[in-house]
């Protein structure tokens, strides 16, 4: 019985560490969770979603494949409402400022003991500046392509000492040039292209931190062993 999980869901679960305990949080289906499970990466999950009707298809599918003894469900909003036992935290799915009314309503996960995997859907550039000036670090991002669409996920750590990110890294972080994958260029050219679009629209009146970010992005791709960035959009 195969597990019909999205190719978003699996770049999630690339992240998550064998032995973890995790926190799905906006669980939906519960696919995330199960197929930890079930490939016996973590040894326990809490699934959580702000819904009810989501959270008991969660718990159906867990019961369907055979794993609902090492799940745990619960209606919250974000992590109100759950237990704080476990190591990694992931979101996926969910706009930026969706992740950051969760992190704001949680000052407990700023701890160094939980790890974050966030994949976020739409403002993302608003979301790693949140992180960064909140006090967290993206330690790693990869980009993945999920039919036609480009996302990222990236894994955070709390470490408040650690450097803030500029402008334009709020929409090319370091972290995804550390590891690049197939389609790291092409985000690049993507993130580059639409701020260019936005810059036109705005003509004389682009606000510094547009000019900033674009500035910084350019520059980027000039650097000889950064080359690979450079190119059509796809």
């Amino acid at each position: 019985m195969k597990l019909p999980i999205s190719s978003r869901l699996l770049a999630c679960a690339g992240f998550v560490c064998p032995g973890d305990r995790v926190a799905d949080i906006g669980c939906d289906h519960g696919y995330l969770g199960i197929h930890l499970l079930t490939e016996g990466i973590a040894v326990s999950v809490i699934a959580s979603d702000v819904n009810e009707q989501p959270l008991q298809s969660a718990l159906r599918n867990a019961h369907k494949y055979g794993v609902a003894d090492k799940m745990s469900f619960y209606l919250s909003d974000g992590v109100r409402n759950i237990p704080r036992d476990f190591d990694t935290l992931v979101c996926a799915g969910m706009g930026g400022d969706t992740m950051i009314h969760i992190l704001e309503a949680a000052p407990w996960l700023r701890k160094d003991q939980y790890r974050l995997i966030l994949q976020c859907q739409s403002k993302a550039p608003m979301l790693r500046q949140y992180l960064s000036e909140a006090g967290w670090r993206i330690t790693e991002e990869s980009v993945l392509r999920d039919g036609k669409f480009l996302y990222t996920v990236m894994e955070v750590v709390w470490q408040p000492e650690y450097p803030r990110l500029t402008v334009g890294e709020w929409y090319f972080p370091p972290a995804l040039l550390e590891n690049p994958s197939r389609d790291t260029a092409s985000y690049y050219r993507w993130v580059v292209k639409g701020l260019r679009i936005k810059q036109a629209g705005r003509g004389e009146h682009a606000d510094s931190e547009l000019i900033q970010a674009l500035t910084e992005l350019e520059k980027l791709a000039q650097v000889p062993e950064l080359d690979f960035l450079k190119g059509e959009t796809v």
